[in-house]
């Protein structure tokens, strides 16, 4: 399918799209996320929507104590845009700095540190490209400049009946944990030293719903291959999401759910009581082997254009689709 019949933008791309099925066949502009983190501690990024019952007061049963809520997004946008940043630079290119030159952090000269280990200045990349680089365009740069990209918070309930997965929504459980850091040294016989309160969640598993507001073949390749990186790194240290990381925190299976999947397939991915079908089935073969390596071909072109250090795929090039 031509570049023309299949819904995308990419006049601006050095290399002619080849794509097998067109936008009415896919999810796009919505992407999911599929989220299943045993254990999730994103320090302040949890909303809940309702008040904690006191120790004396607490019934396992009661509804009270369901408590739902939200993830918040900026939580989530950090850890995939440094996983965004990891895959432009491991294809050979700099990263957008996600942060303004005249920043507090330039008194310890940290900006310049950042510059040294892969980042470009943020909008520099605008001087020789109106959109700039494929950062700058999908995040958003400066406030004249807004991202490409839509995160949304991910709501979540401990009750499965009430989790949407096509809204972006997450069974998971809540509980405030408050533990009392003690003295080791034995002459003081173990006296409380401080409080430490901490909100976590446990179990989560659905969907975070990202949206395209503009369909750009570079924008999903960019996406397919950060989540893949998260995914097989996500026991290192710096693509952990969200606090408590020494602790075993953030450490999850994620996974871009197939987008020519439908609705009702979409569901029957969190369903545990139903099997993959065989149509979902042939739709994964035809995404691993025809989708998705042109969405990543695509990618590498838009790098290329902004990066001469990064070479120009080729039509016959058969290594696209492969993750960092």
């Amino acid at each position: 399918m031509t570049s023309s019949d299949s819904g995308f933008e990419d006049s601006h791309l050095g290399v002619e799209l080849d794509m097998p099925r067109s936008v009415e066949e896919m999810l796009l502009p919505h992407v999911y996320v599929g989220l299943e983190i045993d254990l999730l501690s994103p320090g302040d990024g949890i909303v809940t929507d309702r008040h904690h019952a006191s120790a004396d007061r607490y019934e396992a049963d009661d509804p009270m104590n369901q408590i739902g809520g939200q993830i918040s997004p900026f939580t989530l946008s950090g850890w995939l845009r440094h996983g965004c940043e990891y895959v432009v630079q491991t294809a050979g290119a700099t990263a957008c700095h996600p942060g303004e030159p005249n920043a507090d952090y330039m008194r310890a000269s940290v900006y310049e540190r950042d510059l040294d280990s892969g980042y470009h200045e943020k909008g520099a990349c605008l001087d020789g490209h109106e959109d700039g680089c494929v950062l700058y365009d999908l995040f958003g740069g400066f406030g004249d400049k807004p991202g490409k990209l839509l995160r949304r918070p991910v709501s979540f309930s401990p009750i499965r009946r009430q989790v949407d997965v096509l809204d972006g929504e997450a069974e998971a459980h809540f509980r405030q944990i408050s533990n009392q850091v003690r003295s080791r040294n034995e002459e003081d016989g173990g006296q409380p030293l401080r409080q430490a309160d901490r909100g976590v969640l446990g179990n989560v598993e659905g969907t975070w719903k990202l949206t395209l507001r503009e369909l750009k073949p570079e924008f999903v390749g960019l996406l397919l291959e950060a989540v893949s990186f998260l995914d097989a790194h996500s026991d290192q240290f710096e693509f952990q999401l969200g606090g408590a990381r020494n602790f075993g925190a953030g450490i999850g299976d994620v996974w871009v759910i197939n987008p020519l999947y439908t609705e009702s397939e979409v569901r029957r991915v969190f369903n545990r009581a139903q099997a993959t079908t065989q149509a979902m089935e042939e739709k994964d073969e035809v995404w691993a082997s025809e989708c998705r390596p042109e969405f990543v071909r695509t990618l590498q072109a838009r790098v290329a254009a902004r990066d001469g250090d990064v070479p120009m795929p080729t039509g016959d090039d058969e290594s696209g689709g492969e993750s960092a």
